[in-house]
């Protein structure tokens, strides 16, 4: 990353800290015999819905706790870490999710396999206990194959999905792409029977996450009751690469208009 770059994650890093410390707390339940962490941030009225946020990239973000603070070790920049708060603030109760314990990373694999859905369901149960409202997981980029297998396989415990930015080309090189060249779309999503709402950037450059990819992607939740896809422009110019997050792939200079969106289409399901 480039030193520019570095310095402005870290000032979303320490404006993050600032700004979320009074609400937010690092949590650690049990999942599978394993330490599943996330950061639960709390709004200050009564929650109208729950969203688990699955950041993109590998997913490690390695949290810890310091003088009643949450840090980040990894993915302070992540368009779903560093907008928690407006979800919150769209009285959201929101659960930031890390890898569990036993994983240095998280790919594609991982994140359409039966263990981590366990995992997504633990977070959601635990949500559930808190408020008894709806619960929906968002996904960004490589955290849409964890959002779409929770749609595949937790249509008891979860109330719908957004996918942002949805990996929609594998590489040649990853294991997956004999079975999902085209990523999120060769999943079982007929399985699906939540609302999803799917959302891009008319300016991605990503090659692994291209807007025009938008509309093929939603028609494939033909057992959903509600689909609606979103595609959106503007924004401020690139601070990253393209399939980083503080470009057009993360929404960056938009994060709040793209927040908006996908709580109203929440809250009106």
């Amino acid at each position: 990353m480039k030193k520019t770059n570095l310095i402005f994650v870290l000032i979303l890093m320490l404006g993050s800290s600032l700004s979320h410390a009074s609400s937010e707390s690092l949590e650690r339940i049990d999942s599978r015999g394993l330490e599943q962490k996330f950061v639960l941030t709390t709004p200050e009225a009564n929650p109208v819905a729950s969203v688990i946020l699955m950041a993109g990239g590998h997913g490690k973000l390695d949290l810890s706790s310091f003088l009643g603070g949450v840090n980040f070790g990894w993915g302070a920049g992540n368009n779903l870490v560093r907008t928690r708060g407006a979800y919150a603030k769209q009285g959201f109760l929101v659960a930031t999710m890390d890898a569990p314990t036993n994983r240095k990373t998280m790919n594609a694999i991982w994140r359409m396999s039966d263990e981590h859905a366990e995992d997504i369901s633990a977070v959601a149960k635990y949500l559930k206990e808190k408020a008894d409202v709806p619960v929906w997981v968002i996904g960004t980029s490589m955290g849409s194959f964890s959002a779409a297998n929770a749609g595949v396989r937790l249509n008891g415990s979860i109330d719908g999905i957004v996918l942002t930015s949805s990996i929609t080309k594998s590489k040649s090189k990853w294991k997956i792409y004999d079975e999902f060249p085209h990523g999120i779309i060769n999943m079982d999503l007929v399985k699906v029977t939540r609302p999803v709402l799917v959302v891009s950037h008319q300016d991605d450059e990503c090659d692994l996450t291209p807007a025009s990819d938008i509309k093929r992607l939603a028609s494939r939740f033909t057992s959903s009751p509600k689909v609606e896809a979103e595609v959106f422009t503007g924004g401020d110019s690139p601070r990253s690469d393209p399939c980083e997050a503080l470009s057009a792939h993360g929404f960056l200079g938009i994060e709040d208009k793209v927040v908006e969106r996908i709580a109203a289409f929440i809250k009106s399901n």
